[in-house]
């Protein structure tokens, strides 16, 4: 199957109507972009039952920032109208195999119910109604495992500069 080129004005019917679509985000002036593309079209044709597109974020300024698009190419994978992948770097076709078949295998009920737990704790969702599950959460599911709580952030006092009274000197 070729790929589609979205637009913002067909953006949400594609995600609508399609249960897994492959979104790559680039530029007709990158150098990675034109690398990876024959990779991706490869990979169109031996997985005819999904949908792969491409955003040119250079005519779809506009839908590349409403998903924070800061670097191409940006591969993004989702599935159900929930971003379950998003990143950004060229991958091999030994690696973009990989993340279709990790993509194909995902519990995407164990995905919604995090993210019901996400945007209880008040997490937005993405536009179009996309949503995000956490990075961090993401690995720990591929590798079978519950995620590890954050870590505490502590910061140290602001320090000052050399030759100035620190404060409380008197």
């Amino acid at each position: 199957m070729a790929t589609v080129e979205l637009t913002k004005d067909n953006f949400n019917d594609t995600l609508t109507e399609n249960d897994f679509v492959l979104i790559d985000f680039w530029a007709e002036w990158c150098g990675p972009c034109k690398q990876f593309a024959p990779v991706y079209e490869k990979a169109a044709e031996e997985n005819p039952d999904l949908v792969f597109a491409k955003v040119d974020t250079e005519d779809q300024q506009e839908l590349a920032a409403s998903f924070e698009i800061q670097s191409i190419p940006t591969l993004m994978v989702v599935r159900e109208k929930t971003v379950i992948y998003a990143q950004p770097g060229a991958l091999p076709k030994d690696s973009l195999d990989d993340l279709i078949n990790q993509a194909r295998e995902l519990d995407m009920e164990e995905v919604r119910k995090e993210i019901a737990k996400q945007e209880a704790d008040g997490s937005a969702s993405r536009p179009g109604g996309v949503r995000r599950a956490s990075r961090r959460r993401r690995a720990a599911r591929r590798r079978g495992r519950r995620p590890r709580p954050p870590r505490p952030r502590t910061r140290s006092p602001p320090r000052c500069p050399r030759g100035a009274p620190s404060p409380g000197a008197g």
